[in-house]
């Protein structure tokens, strides 16, 4: 605790001292306790710590207990509080009440508050012309703008920031010193007269000259170029959205043939003309973190969305401008643009200037770009609502690097995750923290992000791990990562075991579960790749209960790839070498001699790795409905399979019941589902009918199975993990099948289903090893 301030009284008086930990600082916490404090009629003090935010103050017992009272219910928009404590001291008397220096030292405990998206106030200051900030992009207060994104150590105050280089003019020293103006203590305070600035140039060199850059910005983006813009967390790509040659060029160029690609509209009104838009989901496009929504596209859209935006979807991923910048871009004549991340295909999002110089190139045609420096790349989080909840995808900009709190004090632990989706975990106390999004481990960029990710973390909140976690899969280079060169005991995790843990760990369930843990690929204890699995699980162990068949992936990673070999592998299995007489579309479009000398090969005794994947089931049957042979990108046949069901759900009748399985089977009867299919396609089902007919039937026989397991092992409770649980539909009906069973259901809505929560998983899972 620092001295007290020098103005006060040396006489003793009872007092409180009072600790609070959680998203406390960068959100106007302090000067909040400074008015709630005058408002109660108390004397003291209010700082920063590493610890969190410390409050020393005298009064009546009344008025105390008022103050403390006060504090969670009116606490600022962006603050969450995770602990308060008060124990009684003895203060020194003095008159009023202070905000003090931050203070430095000792054990931190305090978080790093993710970016904020622009807020109303900072909006309407943007576009008055008679405020001095008009019109300037880096507009903010302590209510909005970046944080985890400058912030280079704890506790958070300028000096500690890349605002640092910035000195703040005479106007904004004033309000980032008064206690009762919003931008008190907002770190990247600025204005145009001593804040930083905008500058376009052409991507391969050399400073376009113009009044305006975002004007000039606007203008070329009309005519069809590509402008890489640098945002919050790094630098992302833009184009017309209704120009379908713009897009096609981006997409040539960026090396993403057919994945989505995120939308940016300027207003509600805006979106609800190409998009349908529930309640819930313009609450999230409205809201603080601003992230990516997954929206049905309209039927018969009033706007002109180019086709090539998202080809094969159902649905589109669709923004509110959240930085000035992007306000600025988009109060103009462009209808809508693309803005995806500045990177080739599955790299990590550029964040640096002479990175994005030198990666973008051949991208952009133009770049226009600040000198405010982004100390921490972040990329855009993905949402979507489905069965009743808000769903995380992708768990990035404006929620992390916000702590998952934990039941219970664990272990410093760092958990590396997957190979996939890649995120770290560090943990301290009761607060799990999960990074943001990294991406794809096998680009060597992203690989680059994660060493420096897992420095940066464990630098910036002052964590020393006692072990590292990671998954089973030997060849994952988080796993080679954590055995080789961490320099840390090691403790291994089953993958789908992590996945289970994770929402148990998010849900503060520390109890046995029946676990539904559904994806593409995971390294099963037996040496195969599972994937569809229903565990008996808790934060110790596991027991697999019962999974869908295995079947060969033919080709091996092939068969992630092309949809069709395990469309082969399945039929096989069924009908034998009778299924080249089925009258299917598959068939149609299949080279018969290639399937022929797959099938061959295999009998021969080529031993194909064996999967019980439930993605691959997926991509199975996208194959067997001609949906997709084909894949260009991870999960895309089993989208373009949702997405086709979508269309054809409230006219599918509801399939018959399917015998489940029992738990001392250990196999999910996904050979009658499969038959169920090919029977529906001979008999002239449209691929819609029988995709919608095929998501009610595998959610029927996932929830028999695991009310099957649930009876035999006296259970209650049912977590759901896995990415196939990102499938709205499937999520939905498995959701409601649970339900209808009497069942309590556990579903992730803080971290992703996916891979980017099997870093939390593993963290979870060792430290209840650690603490038996």
């Amino acid at each position: 605790m620092s001295a007290p301030s020098a103005s006060w009284k040396q006489v003793g008086i009872p007092g409180l001292r009072i600790r609070i930990r959680g998203v406390v600082q960068g959100v106007g916490f302090r000067p909040f306790i400074y008015r709630l404090a005058r408002e109660h009629r108390l004397r003291g003090s209010v700082l920063n710590s590493p610890d969190g935010v410390v409050i020393e103050v005298a009064g009546t017992p009344e008025d105390l207990e008022a103050f403390i009272a006060d504090i969670p219910e009116r606490r600022p928009p962006l603050a969450s509080i995770t602990s308060l404590e008060s124990e009684p001291v003895t203060l020194v008397s003095g008159e009023g009440f202070t905000i003090e220096p931050s203070q430095a030292g000792g054990t931190p405990t305090a978080l790093i508050p993710p970016d904020i998206a622009v807020c109303d106030a900072c909006l309407a200051e943007l576009f008055d012309s008679s405020n001095r900030r008009y019109r300037y992009p880096f507009i903010n207060c302590t209510d909005c703008g970046p944080r985890f994104t400058i912030i280079q150590g704890l506790p958070y105050d300028r000096p500690k920031t890349t605002m640092a280089r910035f000195k703040m003019c005479s106007e904004c020293q004033s309000e980032y010193d008064d206690p009762l103006n919003r931008r008190f203590h907002a770190q990247p305070n600025a204005c145009p007269a001593c804040g930083p600035r905008l500058m376009l140039s052409h991507a391969r060199g050399g400073r376009i000259d113009c009044s305006d850059p975002i004007v000039e910005s606007v203008w070329r983006v009309a005519a069809g170029d590509i402008l890489a813009v640098k945002g919050i967390g790094g630098f992302h790509l833009a184009v017309d959205a209704t120009n379908d040659q713009a897009v096609q060029r981006l997409r040539l160029r960026k090396h993403r043939e057919e994945k989505p690609l995120a939308l940016m509209a300027r207003s509600l009104a805006r979106v609800a003309e190409f998009c349908e838009l529930s309640e819930e989901e313009a609450r999230l496009l409205a809201g603080p973190e601003k992230p990516i929504v997954l929206l049905k596209e309209r039927a018969a859209r009033w706007g002109p969305i180019a086709d090539s935006v998202a080809p094969g979807q159902a649905t589109l991923g669709v923004m509110l401008p959240y930085t000035p910048l992007h306000a600025l871009l988009l109060d103009s004549s462009l209808y809508a643009i693309v803005l995806t991340s500045g990177n080739l295909s599955e790299e990590p999002i550029a964040y640096q200037d002479g990175e994005a110089r030198q990666r973008l190139r051949d991208v952009a045609d133009v770049v226009l770009t600040h000198d405010r420096d982004i100390h921490r790349r972040a990329d855009d989080s993905v949402v979507r609502v489905a069965a009743g909840g808000v769903r995380i995808l992708r768990r990035a900009r404006g929620y992390a690097p916000r702590p998952v709190a934990l039941r219970r004090a664990v272990p410093s632990l760092l958990a590396v995750g997957a190979q996939l989706k890649s995120t770290i975990c560090l943990t301290r106390g009761r607060e799990a923290f999960l990074s943001p999004h990294i991406g794809n481990l096998d680009h060597l960029e992203a690989f680059g992000s994660f060493r420096s990710t897992v420095e940066h973390l464990r630098r910036a909140l002052e964590i020393e791990p006692v072990a590292v976690v990671h998954d089973l899969h030997p060849d994952y280079l988080s796993t080679r990562w954590a055995l080789e060169e961490s320099g840390l005991p090691a403790v291994g995790v089953q993958h789908h075991h992590a996945h289970i843990a994770a929402v148990l760990a998010e849900h503060g369930v520390e109890d046995t579960v029946v676990g539904l843990s559904l994806d593409g690929t995971g390294f099963g204890i037996d040496g195969q790749v599972w994937g569809g699995e229903v565990l008996v699980a808790d934060l110790r162990g596991f027991v697999r209960a019962a999974h869908i068949p295995y079947v060969p992936l033919l080709g091996g990673e092939a068969a992630v790839r092309e949809p069709w070999r395990m469309a082969l592998a399945w039929l096989y299995r069924i009908y034998g070498h009778e299924l080249f007489e089925l009258q299917i579309p598959l068939l149609a479009a299949l080279d018969k001699d290639r399937a022929r000398r797959l099938l061959d090969a295999q009998d021969s005794g080529l031993r194909w790795p064996l999967t019980s994947s439930c993605g691959r089931l997926f991509d199975a049957v996208a194959a067997l409905c001609g949906v997709r042979m084909r894949a260009s990108y991870e999960g895309q046949a089993a989208m373009e399979l949702e997405g086709v069901a979508e269309t054809a759900m409230g006219d599918a009748e509801e399939p018959p019941e399917v015998e489940p399985a029992k738990s001392r089977v250990l196999e999910i009867p996904a050979d009658s589902i499969v038959r169920a299919v090919v029977s529906e396609l001979t008999h002239g089902l449209s691929p819609g009918e029988v995709a919608a007919r095929f998501h009610k039937r595998l959610a029927n026989v996932l929830v028999a199975t695991a009310a099957s397991v649930a009876r035999d092992s006296s259970l209650a409770r049912v977590a759901l993990g896995g990415g196939c649980f990102q499938n709205r539909i499937l999520l939905t009906e498995v959701h409601r099948g649970l339900r209808n069973e009497g069942l309590e259901i556990l579903a992730p809505s803080q971290v992703p289903a996916n891979d980017g929560a099997i870093a939390l998983g593993q963290a979870a899972v060792a430290a209840a090893r650690m603490s038996s």
